[in-house]
């Protein structure tokens, strides 16, 4: 039974919404951020990245750092940047990329029910990454980052949903990078009431995206009182959410002849050539691999097949029957001989990285399921590293949390 409520969300007044929204904070590094503010100077990266109000190779997370964030906040706050709702409410987000629309709920979530597992994780957490979003939140008295979280459809949220959206949103814009975002606010009492009943009967909502964001939340939540214990949220219907392919690049092929690479792949791998046009696998069970200009299709033999729902991740197969015996990749999340190109970039960056001489192969991924994420958060299991990658990001600064 999960418990999902509304909150008097701290939101950009009237027109500043395309203005304030910003991509997440962990999407970009510093000089990346800095220069999003100077092209947008009321961008919320200020906030989220408040190193960037301090000289080049001044520690990030230094004291200084999130007291700025503080007072970047609490200004804006005090010009009327941001205005707050004076009644608690569920707010509707959609943002459309490429045609394709995804509709969630803004709420707040009880860390209670990822203490219980009814919020369910398939990543682990690094503590580092942690503390940093601890102590901005602890600094700003609120929780900006929205958790990407996923459940399985339910007519009645569908329904309400429906009927808010043919109304005028509160805001609509195109961000720089394609994506259209829209929301609107769910006031009615007799909605609302529905709509807490309707994830009151959903037993199991599954993080998306943002599990560091998310474990700095919960712990948040532990130094508040019982009532305050709730996260930032947008909650979306599986049906709705797509997966993009997470491939992998390798720098070299840990002392193997090219000749020799290919023989240790044929032992678990049909190998079909496809020449020198971009090829994207077409089904699970298949990767398509560059090197040396040339595309192939591998397609992992039956017999390698195994039944559980880590190990047959077309991500894990690449792991454990090739990047850790063939090139000894043992830990993808320390090894310095391979990165992560997210799917979003396209092939073409794939093929960039090998042909500049700075990879050695690529391997292009057939993207994980969203069916295949919920099998593993039930059998209470983890992934590989990057696995999934969500597209469209969801925006910072337009719904804010505050519990002070």
């Amino acid at each position: 039974m999960a418990d999902v409520r509304p909150f008097k969300a701290i939101r950009p007044a009237e027109g500043k919404a395309e203005h304030i929204a910003a991509l997440p904070y962990d999407v970009m590094n510093t000089a990346e951020a800095r220069e999003e503010i100077r092209r947008e100077p009321l961008s919320f990266l200020a906030i989220d990245r408040p190193e960037t109000s301090f000289p080049d190779g001044f520690d990030m997370y230094a004291p200084e750092v999130y007291d700025k964030a503080r007072e970047l906040f609490e200004g804006m706050l005090e010009k009327g940047d941001f205005v707050q709702d004076k009644e608690e409410a569920y707010y509707i987000y959609e943002l459309t990329m490429e045609g394709r629309s995804q509709t969630g709920i803004v709420a707040v979530c009880a860390s209670s029910d990822y203490e219980n597992n009814i919020i369910k994780k398939h990543e682990n957490t690094l503590a580092a990454k942690e503390q940093d979003r601890i102590r901005h939140i602890a600094a700003l008295k609120a929780q900006t980052g929205p958790i990407f979280l996923a459940y399985r459809r339910q007519a009645v949220i569908d329904g309400i949903t429906a009927k808010y959206k043919e109304g005028s949103p509160v805001f609509d814009f195109t961000s720089p990078d394609g994506i259209t975002h829209r929301g609107w606010v769910i006031l009615g009492k007799e909605d609302i009431k529905a709509i807490q009943e309707a994830f009151r009967g959903i037993d199991d909502i599954y993080i998306a995206d943002g599990h560091h964001r998310c474990a700095s939340a919960v712990k948040n939540c532990s130094e508040l009182p019982p009532e305050k214990r709730y996260f930032l949220s947008v909650l979306f219907p599986d049906s709705e959410l797509k997966i993009y392919d997470y491939n992998r690049v390798v720098r070299d092929l840990n002392g193997l002849s090219e000749s020799r690479f290919f023989d240790r792949l044929r032992k678990k791998y049909r190998i079909e050539d496809r020449g020198t046009e971009p090829v994207k696998p077409s089904k699970k069970g298949e990767m398509t691999m560059y090197i040396s200009g040339r595309w192939y299709a591998l397609s992992i033999k039956e017999e390698f097949v195994v039944d559980d729902p880590v190990s047959s991740l077309d991500v894990a197969i690449l792991q454990n029957e090739v990047l850790s015996p063939v090139l000894n990749i043992e830990d993808p999340k320390t090894d310095p001989r391979i990165s992560f190109v997210g799917g979003i970039r396209g092939l073409g960056e794939l093929v960039r990285l090998v042909d500049s001489g700075e990879y050695e192969v690529a391997f292009a991924m057939y993207p994980t399921s969203i069916s295949e994420l919920f099998a593993v958060a039930d059998a209470g299991m983890l992934m590989p590293p990057k696995s999934t990658w969500f597209e469209p990001k969801l925006r910072s600064g337009l719904f804010i949390n505050r519990f002070c």
